[in-house]
């Protein structure tokens, strides 16, 4: 006897909203579609209900044109919503988003109305489950995020007393620079405030900022004791999250060279790389 999960979709469908009384939103879009409805196209080729994911495609586009929010968590839910409502078949969805910036530019000469600068870095991200099982579309996941992050400190970091045996060579790291790549996720108690539609939103940028504020002021004794307290310094400040996720990977450059008067040359970092994460929930 065999079991499967299916999921099928469309990713990286890419829009941008401009014009009229809401700011401009320009976001990628990935959705997984799941349910066994699906099953006869694996098995038999049956593709009747099969919602073609090009169709997906032109779903967002027209879709995004309806959504008078402005967070990417809202326009997430609202898709999800109006999918299962469009397309029965689709037992449960996922909907991810992901922010393509558009930063003012050139705002003192006073164009940052009309000109931004469309980066693809670091980025606002955001992700809704919705299950229509029950016959009505249910949110059941929903996390906001920042992702890409990559941050570096040239003073203010540590490793030292870790375990050590015959496999050890790493030396004691004082006052090392240290790179990390981050992401971070979080979830509110009540979904309104993540979609705009309460009194909680937490803007992405707000905890790209405090984050970054965090990395520069605390004197860490490794990246996991970073993590920790950038995470209880965003439940301290901000009552209406209930969980904080953190996946880090250490990038910290390789001293090869000391020069005069301090100076210390750095090389790239190796191809391989530790990873730390975390999940603080209340």
């Amino acid at each position: 006897m065999t079991t499967s999960e299916i999921r099928y979709g469309k990713a990286r469908v890419t829009f941008y909203r401009l014009g009229g009384a809401v700011p401009p939103l320009a976001a990628s879009v990935d959705i997984d579609v799941f349910g066994e409805r699906f099953l006869a196209a694996y098995t038999e080729g049956d593709n009747s209900q099969v919602v073609a994911t090009d169709t997906m495609k032109n779903f967002v586009y027209a879709v995004a044109a309806e959504y008078a929010g402005s967070t990417l968590l809202g326009l997430t839910a609202f898709l999800g919503r109006r999918l299962l409502e469009t397309y029965p078949a689709m037992e449960t969805i996922r909907v991810t988003a992901r922010e393509v910036p558009l930063d003012a530019a050139a705002g003192d000469r006073g164009l940052s109305e009309v000109l931004f600068r469309s980066t693809r870095r670091d980025a606002a991200v955001a992700q809704i489950t919705v299950d229509g099982t029950g016959g009505k579309p249910e949110i059941t996941g929903a996390r906001s995020g920042w992702e890409g992050m990559v941050l570096l400190k040239t003073t203010g970091s540590s490793f030292t007393s870790f375990a050590r045996d015959a496999y050890t060579s790493l030396p004691e790291l004082v006052d090392r620079p240290l790179t990390i790549h981050l992401d971070a996720w979080w979830r509110y108690a009540d979904l309104r405030d993540g979609t705009g539609e309460g009194l909680g939103l937490l803007g992405p940028r707000a905890v790209r900022d405090e984050i970054e504020r965090t990395f520069h002021e605390f004197n860490s004794r490794s990246i996991q004791h970073l993590v920790h307290e950038m995470a209880t310094r965003l439940f301290a400040t901000h009552t209406q999250l209930r969980e904080i996720e953190f996946s880090a990977e250490n990038h910290t450059p390789d001293a090869v060279r000391e020069g005069k008067g301090g100076v210390k040359v750095y090389a790239e970092p190796r191809a391989t790389f530790g990873t730390i994460g975390l999940v603080l929930r209340r």
